[in-house]
């Protein structure tokens, strides 16, 4: 009687997404962490975005499996916070916010001098993938109206000319200084700090 035969075992590659993209491992690390916990989904969201830079759909999907949740919750949860983004984000992005303190402020000036000079509609990027137009609902910082985050630094009590003007510095791939090498942003920050 021959041998029957055996299936040799070999050691197994690190255990990864199929794709063996690493960045799953991030992922894979908040849901460890969190313990699979489906009331952990929007951690595990901004896990996947910051590694990623948007939620595509697989992503979403692949999510929705290891948290054992139905994909229209994650989708809803997804699409309902302004943080979360669907689609690749530019380089830089500007988010201005259109609530009621920072729109009487002249929100809606500043978000149509941008679409002016950048040739970009809110909600969109340019061709060239280096500028990212957001508004959202409010950020709550009514008391530094009109303020919009740009490349995640807040900028307060802005002006359409003086967010062109950072926006297009930014661009340009260098900080807009005030002459004494300091970001003409620092002061909207200690604004931010102090309220």
């Amino acid at each position: 009687m021959p041998p029957t035969p055996t299936k040799e075992r070999t050691p197994r590659a690190e255990k990864g997404h199929p794709s063996g993209d690493p960045r799953f491992q991030l992922i894979d690390r908040t849901l460890k962490r969190l313990q699979y916990q489906q009331d952990a989904l929007i951690e595990v969201l901004h896990t996947a975005q910051e590694a990623f830079g948007f939620l595509a759909e697989d992503l979403l999907i692949y999510i929705a499996r290891q948290l054992k949740l139905p994909l229209s919750w994650v989708y809803g949860v997804a699409t309902f916070y302004h943080f979360f983004s669907l689609k690749p984000q530019g380089e830089h992005n500007c988010i201005v916010c259109m609530g009621t303190a920072c729109y009487v402020k002249r929100a809606a000036e500043i978000v149509a001098a941008l679409q002016a000079e950048f040739g970009v509609e809110a909600g969109h990027t340019t061709p060239d993938g280096k500028f990212t137009l957001l508004t959202a609902r409010c950020l709550g910082s009514c008391g530094l109206a009109p303020v919009l985050v740009l490349d995640g630094e807040v900028l307060a009590r802005e002006t359409p000319e003086s967010t062109v003007s950072k926006v297009r510095a930014r661009l340009a791939g260098a900080a807009a200084t005030n002459g004494h090498g300091a970001s003409v942003a620092q002061p909207a920050l200690q604004e931010v700090e102090a309220v």
